[in-house]
């Protein structure tokens, strides 16, 4: 019996995969020939410089782009992600690195916000019970559900945005630089919560430039290149084949520029 669009695909076969994506803006190739695939219960990591076409390609899972030409399959049927709602009802979540809460009102206020429990008369006792039950599973540090964002930590807010895309069961969820400007202790809390995310089945695709972070979580690498493929990896790869498929250098000439720093703080440390 064949999936429907939206629901978990056979076991072995990828959530989501992308075939040949290429988004061009106006005579700029900002992707070429991308190929990418993403199974439920696992982390793939989006890594790349500046420029490598990272967040043009997040955009385009999420709706707001829609690429020149290639082909995008979502529970094993070719799908059109023509607006953010669009991805956002087929299953596919992202939180972006702005977060977009509202700090003025609470944790259960940001939870069900644009999604709220009859609109008209909110059920609140309905919506509490819903963010506890969330928020619990997912074992969350969060003060109090009625607290005001704006009073929590980074990693708490990181938190309430991640719960709240989980609110709506979708099968994939994004996250863009989800520790970015986070302390050590709130970097742990929020790598613990993705984990704890790819354990309820979800694929989880997040954008780092922090290869600590993505070696603690991930479980494939894939490099993006001057908008190209340039290598998938385990989190066991060292650095200088990361760097080299990153940055497009030889990994023996990122050896020699690690041996020169290395030499060049030693003569630093000497002097002073």
């Amino acid at each position: 019996m064949t999936n429907s669009v939206g629901e978990t695909p056979a076991p072995g076969k990828p959530i989501l995969s992308l075939r040949n994506i290429t988004k061009n803006f106006g005579a700029v190739s900002a992707l070429t020939d991308i190929e990418l695939d993403v199974y439920g219960g696992e982390v793939v990591a989006l890594v790349g410089d500046n420029g490598a076409g990272k967040s043009t390609l997040v955009k385009i899972l999420a709706g707001v782009h829609q690429p020149s030409s290639g082909t995008i399959e979502f529970g094993g049927h070719e799908v059109i992600l023509n607006n953010p709602g669009t991805a956002l009802k087929m299953g596919i979540a992202t939180v972006f690195q702005d977060l977009a809460l509202c700090e003025n009102l609470d944790v259960v206020a940001n939870l069900f916000l644009g999604h709220e429990l009859s609109p008209y008369n909110l059920d609140e006792v309905q919506m509490e019970v819903q963010a506890w039950t969330l928020l619990k599973e997912l074992a969350a540090r969060i003060p109090s559900i009625r607290e005001p964002v704006a009073s929590l930590s980074g990693g708490q807010r990181q938190t309430v945005a991640i719960a709240r895309s989980l609110l709506l069961s979708p099968k994939v969820i994004m996250l863009d630089e989800p520790t970015a400007a986070l302390g050590v202790a709130q970097t742990a809390e929020v790598l613990n919560l993705i984990e704890r995310v790819r354990d309820r089945g979800l694929g989880v695709i997040i954008i780092s430039h922090n290869m600590e972070d993505v070696r603690a979580v991930a479980d494939r690498i894939v490099v993006l290149r001057l908008g190209r493929n340039n290598g998938v990896f385990t989190p066991e790869a060292s650095n200088h084949e990361l760097v080299a498929a990153i940055t497009g250098a030889t990994e023996n000439a990122v050896s020699r520029r690690q041996l020169r720093k290395s030499d060049e703080d030693k003569a630093r440390e000497q002097r002073a």
